[in-house]
């Protein structure tokens, strides 16, 4: 068989050898702690699952649903917007329900790219902006995220003519894999630039209930936003339903209604009983929320003031549940998370696999209990310092 030319743009999975390498290592090393991956530790609340079960024991629900969705789940993301975020939605016209939040990001691009059309895509960022980028055939522009910008990108330094030719731009707050936050001026300046150049906006609030020092922005409570953008959410993160996959996407009205469109061609619906759970976890109390929000704010301290206690410098997280940590001067990512690896038994991300401006650092999961915590941080520290000696 030969494959379709979409399938060789496919940019190389950078996380797949990680993983290969952690699994070799794995059958002798009893004592790692795999700090790597971006997958939530914790349950899935009771209330959720027990909404599941009930549903799933419903003959409605084992016949194909609405192609887009049932309008009770899009009424529940409207009414959870609303509250959390203060953004008024029409559960019609502005809502799409997603496979996940990762399919919409990549279907938005096979829904508004054609072959050779520019996207702006941030450095470091989601892998997978590139994947959809590449499958519609369309080219990239990186817009680099500088700890001197806190991790923002700066539009004047964006070329009149890239600007010009973007049709796409992706944004990602709070960020992965920086766990930097935007600002309310920051999406201001967003709305504006988009109107300027005739770009539309896909912002990814895949973690948008997880801020620390403040609640994280949305980037349709801009005044404008629906007007250049979406904002894709994924119940994965705020209610540890990675295995769910459930999303949606909100905002502008054209790109919503493309995508509905997509999926009426490429699925029909999600499962009754998973809208029904999903219905659930937007409905209820969302002391759960709150109380996963705490332990990753106890997490990041725990490790950070670990890491700082042994003179490790530390850039601050300030949302997600991600460390990004920089490497000693002169070693590059991949070189220091093997070491990690091998020397130390921990595992992180090489920044490098986000993008070129990843370099220098690495990603860090809070994603297991305080205990594991300092004892990695106490490994990276010794790596740290062994490594720092060696170069002077």
């Amino acid at each position: 068989m030969t494959q379709a030319d979409r399938m060789n743009r496919l940019p190389k999975q950078f996380f797949a050898t990680l993983t290969r390498k952690v699994a070799e290592l794995q059958k002798n090393a009893p004592d790692l702690i795999n700090l790597g991956q971006g997958n939530p530790d914790q349950p899935t609340p009771p209330h959720i699952v027990d909404a599941l079960c009930a549903a799933a024991q419903n003959p409605v629900n084992h016949r194909y649903g609405s192609f887009r969705g049932e309008r009770y789940l899009r009424e529940a993301i409207c009414s959870y917007y609303e509250r959390e975020f203060g953004v008024s939605l029409d559960p019609t016209r502005e809502v799409a329900i997603l496979f996940g939040g990762k399919a919409g990001l990549v279907e938005v691009s096979q829904c508004i790219l054609n072959d050779g059309d520019l996207a702006l895509v941030p450095d470091p960022g989601y892998p997978d902006y590139q994947s959809g980028i590449a499958l519609a055939g369309a080219q990239m522009e990186f817009m680099p995220l500088l700890l001197e910008n806190d991790f923002l990108p700066d539009y004047r330094c964006i070329d009149e003519d890239v600007a010009r030719r973007a049709k796409l731009m992706f944004l990602n707050y709070p960020n992965n894999p920086t766990a930097a936050t935007a600002t309310g001026a920051f999406f201001e300046e967003t709305v504006q630039f988009a109107r300027r150049s005739d770009t539309v906006v896909v912002h990814d609030f895949a973690y948008g209930a997880i801020g620390f020092e403040e609640k994280p922005v949305s980037f349709l409570a801009t005044k404008g936003a629906k007007d250049v953008g979406i904002e894709i959410y994924t119940l994965s993160k705020t209610f540890n339903m990675a295995g769910w996959r459930v999303g949606f996407a909100l905002g502008r009205e054209d790109v919503i209604e493309s995508l509905n469109l997509y999926q009426d061609h490429a699925y029909v619906s999600l499962f009754g009983a998973v809208q029904q759970a999903a219905t659930a976890a937007l409905r209820s109390s969302q002391v759960p929320v709150q109380e996963l929000v705490d332990l990753y704010r106890k997490r990041r301290d725990t490790f950070l003031q670990a890491l700082v206690d042994q003179s490790v410098p530390i850039v601050q997280s300030k949302g997600s549940f991600f460390v990004w940590l920089p490497t000693p001067e002169g070693v590059s990512s991949e070189s220091f998370a093997d070491q990690l690896l091998y020397d130390e038994h921990v595992v992180v991300a090489p920044g490098k696999g986000f993008g070129p401006h990843g370099e220098g650092y690495v990603r860090i999961g809070l994603l297991t209990d305080e205990t594991r915590l300092s004892a990695a941080a106490k490994r990276i520290a010794r790596a740290y310092h062994r490594t720092a000696s060696l170069r002077q």
